[in-house]
């Protein structure tokens, strides 16, 4: 089969691979029928490369059908439609059991001191095959996969493996009332999926970002925008529309990637020039982060609020403010998507006739596999209005 596959720093190849097989009786085989590039896959296009290996298969949010089901399986069979969720959890462990999926002890990885397992993440997280690719096997096939119906395109279903229940968890982990008013940074797919959740809500959405197609999407669904490119402090734009209190909630939607870190951004190109093998370590222990984005969401939230942290931060020894954290009493949630603890009620609001949330319309290109490797580096250049990437394999 075809699969996008990492073969070293900013280079995504699409090779021939072997088929999956069932490696257990709870496993199914899927042919993958739409998968989508997300932002943390730009991570591991740089800079997480010293984790990845040459020939990974990459992506974590698949769907397809049903082809091969193992011997211990009940609830699927040959033909059935399913979304797997990036994180891969058993369901019934400690963790899960709590509604921690994404830290499940069954394939929690101690050797790296990491939580669940993920579908095409590096060694860090299993070292586990990916979802951009023409079949996939999946994992504890009663419990993990979400059925959905025939009928409907893809495109109302595949992001509850990622986008839906990664925005939906950093909407609920603000912890607001309507009429609230919540700023997201950053209008990629999450941030825009995030104010589309809220102000569904009936929530008050401030979103921030400098793209332009970025922010005329999300205003498009009733979101007030601030463009940073505009503005000299992002903060006290915030406290002007607030009447100086700031927001009730900030979701950082961006993570490692933000701009506006320069001495970060410099730091982790010389990592990138140390062996293999000490970019490992310096990312793991002292790695720097770019930070900005974390630093504009604690001044943006006003005194009791609180800071929902969904984009991805990979460094270890990072200061933060600690006197303004605990000054401004400021409550912060963070972590890796439960999708399965979110998935059920979403799935309800996606079953509805009307698109609410703009799923079917959510995806700015539809591209054959093959195109993959180009995509990556338009995605990461923010061409072309790319917001986002669907590969049909």
């Amino acid at each position: 089969m075809k699969a996008v596959t990492w073969q070293g720093r900013r280079d995504m190849q699409v090779m021939e691979v072997p088929d999956p097989v069932i490696e257990q009786p709870t496993d199914v085989i899927i042919d993958v029928t739409s998968t989508g590039l997300c932002g943390s896959d730009l991570h591991l296009y740089d800079p997480l490369t010293p984790f990845m290996a040459p020939g990974d298969i990459v992506g974590h949010e698949p769907m397809g059908i049903v082809r091969e089901v193992g011997s211990a399986v009940s609830t699927l069979e040959v033909g059935d439609r399913i979304v797997v969720p990036f994180n891969i959890s058993c369901g019934s462990c400690w963790m899960c059991s709590r509604g921690l999926f994404s830290q499940c002890e069954t394939t929690q990885n101690t050797d790296q001191g990491t939580g669940a397992s993920l579908l095409g993440y590096s060694k860090l997280y299993g070292s586990v095959p990916g979802g951009q690719a023409e079949a996939l096997r999946v994992q504890f096939a009663d419990t993990l996969p979400i059925k959905v119906p025939h009928g409907p395109p893809d495109d109302r279903f595949l992001f509850l493996s990622d986008v839906l229940p990664t925005a939906w968890q950093a909407v609920e982990y603000a912890d607001l009332q309507q009429g609230d008013t919540l700023v997201v940074l950053g209008a990629g797919p999450i941030g825009d999926m995030a104010g589309r959740i809220a102000t569904s809500r009936g929530l008050r959405v401030v979103v921030v970002d400098q793209v332009p197609e970025r922010l005329g999407r999300v205003s498009a669904y009733g979101a007030e925008v601030i463009d940073m490119s505009d503005v000299d402090d992002v903060a006290e734009r915030v406290r002007e529309l607030t009447d100086g209190r700031g927001a009730d909630g900030v979701i950082d939607a961006v993570g490692m990637e933000a701009h506006g870190s320069p001495k970060a951004e410099l730091a982790q190109k010389a990592v990138a020039l140390l062996p293999k093998k000490l970019q490992e370590k310096a990312m793991l222990t002292v790695g720097s982060e770019r930070l900005a984005a974390l630093y504009s969401a604690i001044d943006s939230v006003r005194r009791g609020g609180t800071v929902s942290v969904s984009g991805v931060y990979g460094g270890a020894a990072d200061p933060l403010p600690m006197f303004q954290l605990f000054d401004k009493q400021i409550q912060l949630r963070m972590g890796q998507a439960n999708v399965r603890k979110w998935s059920d009620d979403i799935l309800a609001l996606l079953l509805k006739d009307e698109d609410v949330l703009g799923v079917e319309t959510f995806a700015t290109q539809h591209l054959p596999l093959e195109d993959a490797p180009e995509a990556y580096r338009s995605f990461r250049d923010k061409e072309d209005g790319m917001v986002k990437v669907v590969f049909t394999p």
